[in-house]
């Protein structure tokens, strides 16, 4: 396979983390688009590669498939500037990582995804207001950690960065409020202004998009 191939869908934030760290290396990707929305991720072919159902996908070899968005970031990242080499940063980078799949994804993600992509607001408001706490606090967290660091791991932008960034800038998307957290605010502008930053829906010349 020459280029890799990434099953995905656009929106999602998991799906970004892949699509901006292959396009800050310089890695060409061809991106298939799964729409999750009318099930194109439980047909018995996505299953076949992700027996989970979820995208991100990446298939790395013909029929060799990785999943989980961040251990599919840390698969790519070796080797280069965005997983350091140190085994106590590494670590970290790690712990950030958990941090942001048991303690935020849950929260801030899944009250955006019933607001601005089913479009279900009022359908699923108790459930979304139920994940209001627990998503500020992870905020809160992010917010502690940045007041004392311009990054999350080594004073330096790596993959825990892109893991965190992928649902917390539009986590205004799913309802929250980030007025008041200045120092996401500032390292969101951060992330942005990274050589090679793309934004979470945009389609580049770097890969090619093939619809299922």
């Amino acid at each position: 396979m020459e280029t890799l191939r990434l099953y995905d869908f656009l929106p999602s934030g998991n799906g970004y983390k892949i699509r901006l760290l292959l396009t800050q290396i310089g890695i060409p990707f061809e991106r298939v688009e799964v729409n999750i929305t009318n099930g194109e991720n439980r047909t018995a072919e996505f299953l076949s590669k992700n027996p989970n159902g979820k995208i991100p996908v990446l298939e790395v070899q013909p029929g060799k498939y990785l999943t989980e968005s961040n251990a599919i970031m840390v698969y790519l990242s070796e080797g280069t500037e965005f997983l350091p080499y140190d085994p106590y940063l590494r670590a970290q980078v790690l712990q950030w990582l958990f941090f942001e799949q048991y303690s935020h994804e849950p929260y801030i993600a899944t009250p955006r995804f019933w607001i601005s992509i089913l479009g279900k607001a009022k359908e699923y408001s108790v459930a979304i207001e139920q994940k209001r706490e627990q998503g500020y606090a992870a905020l809160k967290v992010m917010e502690n950690h940045l007041s004392n660091h311009h990054y999350f791991v080594g004073d330096r932008y790596t993959i825990a960065d892109i893991g965190l960034f992928a649902y917390t800038h539009v986590a205004e998307e799913g309802g929250f409020n980030l007025s008041p957290f200045p120092k996401i605010q500032a390292w969101i502008e951060r992330v942005k202004a990274q050589p090679g930053h793309i934004s979470i829906t945009e389609e580049i010349k770097t890969f090619q998009t093939v619809e299922t």
